[in-house]
C-alpha cells in the first residue's frame, strides 16, 4: 500500500515538507483509538530469537531508526509500535540552530537516494530532554550529539559535554556524530588528534557516574585505510562500546541520476542504495581489526532485507534505517525481522 498508493503522492511533494505532514500525520493518528495496536499488528515481530543484548542492553530486535529522521525526540512513542528495536534521536547541539538554508533534501528516485544538507537543525537538546521526560514508551532511545555551527572546533569538546550531561539521564546510549558533512569543518574532528581528546574527555565524564552510559562514534563513509586504522585505535584506547558505520557520504561516483541534476542539487551528504556496498565493506574493515567487545551498528543503503543480513553477515551486530524507511516505508522493518527468523 505505501509503495503503491501513498509513497507515489508524497514523491509529488518538497521532501522536507512531505517529512513535517508525515509526522503530523502519525501524531494526529495515535490520537485515534485502536491505531497503536493497529500498528502493532501490522509491523511488529516479537520473537526471542531477534533479541540482542549489547553493551548492557536488551533489545528486542536488532532494527533501529537512525538519527536524522526524529531529531527532536517527538515521536518515540509512535515509532516504538512500528516494529523498531531501538531509535536514535538527534544530532541534538546545545543551542537550537534552524540549519542551512532551503531547499536543503533532495530525492534521487534513480538511484533511490537522497541527498541532504540539513545542517544540524534542531530545536537544542534540553528542549529533547523535556519531551524524552515524559515519554511513555519503553523502547531504547540512543542520544545522537553534536556541535553548533558557530562552535569554533576549539570549543566543540564543550558543545559535546553539554548536550552529554544534559541527555544522561534520559538516553540508553550516546553517539558522537563527528561525520556529518554539512556543519563546516565538522568532519575535522575525525582526525586523530582532535577525535581522541573529545572522546577521552567525555568518556572521562562518563565514567564520574555509577552506571556510564555506552558511547558510541558514527563515521563518515569517506575515510581511507589509513583513517579506519586511526579510528579503530582510537575506540579502543577510548573504550568505546561501538562503532555506526557509516554517515552519508560526499561521493556522487555511480549515480544513475543525469549529471547536471545532481550537479543543480550541489552539496549535501549522499544516503541511500549506492551507498550500500561501500558501508558494508566499512563494517567488515572495521570487524576484521576491532576488538569483539567492540560492537558495530551496520547503516547506509539498507533498502532491502537482503541488505540488512549481508551487512549483520559483515559483522554489524545492530542495523539502521533512514533512506530505505523512506522509500520502503515502515514495512522493511517488518521483513527484516522476517527475513532474520528464517536464518
Amino acid at each position: 500500500m505505501y509503495k503503491s498508493l501513498l509513497r507515489p503522492l508524497l514523491f509529488q511533494l518538497d521532501p522536507e515538507k512531505v517529512h513535517y505532514l508525515t509526522a503530523d500525520a502519525v501524531k494526529f493518528g495515535y490520537k485515534l483509538p485502536f491505531i497503536e495496536n493497529i500498528t502493532q499488528s501490522m509491523f511488529q515481530v516479537q520473537d526471542q530469537r531477534l533479541e540482542r543484548e549489547l553493551f548492557g542492553l536488551k533489545f528486542p530486535n536488532p532494527v533501529g531508526l537512525a538519527a536524522g529522521f526524529d531529531k527532536d525526540a517527538k515521536l518515540i512513542d509512535e515509532f516504538a509500535h512500528f516494529g523498531f528495536g531501538f531509535i536514535e534521536i538527534g544530532t541534538l547541539t546545545p543551542k537550537p540552530q534552524s540549519g542551512n538554508e532551503k531547499p536543503r533534501l533532495f530525492r534521487l528516485p534513480k538511484d533511490q537516494a537522497i541527498i541532504n544538507r540539513m545542517g544540524f537543525n534542531n530545536e537544542g537538546v534540553d528542549a529533547a530532554v523535556r519531551r524524552l521526560e515524559k515519554r511513555k514508551s519503553s523502547i531504547i532511545v540512543g542520544g545522537n550529539i553534536g556541535k553548533n555551527k558557530v562552535t569554533p572546533n576549539e570549543e566543540a569538546t564543550n558543545d559535546y559535554l553539554y548536550s552529554f550531561k544534559a541527555l544522561f539521564d534520559v538516553v540508553d546510549y550516546f553517539v558522537v556524530n563527528v561525520s556529518s558533512p554539512n556543519t563546516p569543518d565538522l568532519r575535522a574532528l575525525q582526525d586523530k588528534e582532535p577525535l581522541q581528546k573529545l572522546l577521552l574527555t567525555l568518556q572521562e565524564e562518563n565514567q564520574k557516574h555509577a552506571t556510564p552510559k555506552p558511547l558510541l562514534l558514527k563515521i563518515a563513509p569517506d575515510l581511507n585505510s589509513e583513517q579506519l586504522n586511526d579510528i579503530i585505535e582510537i575506540a579502543i584506547e577510548a573504550r568505546l562500546s561501538g562503532i555506526i558505520a557509516t554517515n552519508t557520504t560526499v561521493s556522487r561516483a555511480g549515480l544513475h541520476t543525469s549529471p547536471d541534476t545532481v550537479a543543480g542539487i550541489g552539496m549535501g551528504g549522499l544516503s541511500g542504495k549506492p551507498l550500500t556496498h561501500h558501508s558494508t565493506q566499512i563494517v567488515r574493515h572495521l570487524r576484521t581489526y576491532l576488538p569483539k567487545e567492540i560492537k558495530l551498528i551496520g547503516v547506509g543503503g539498507i533498502m532491502t532485507a537482503d541488505d540488512a543480513v549481508e551487512k549483520m553477515q559483515a559483522g554489524a551486530d545492530l542495523v539502521q534505517l533512514y533512506t530505505g524507511f523512506i522509500y520502503e516505508g515502515p514495512a522493511l522493518v517488518t521483513r527484516i525481522n522476517k527475513k532474520l527468523l528464517t536464518l
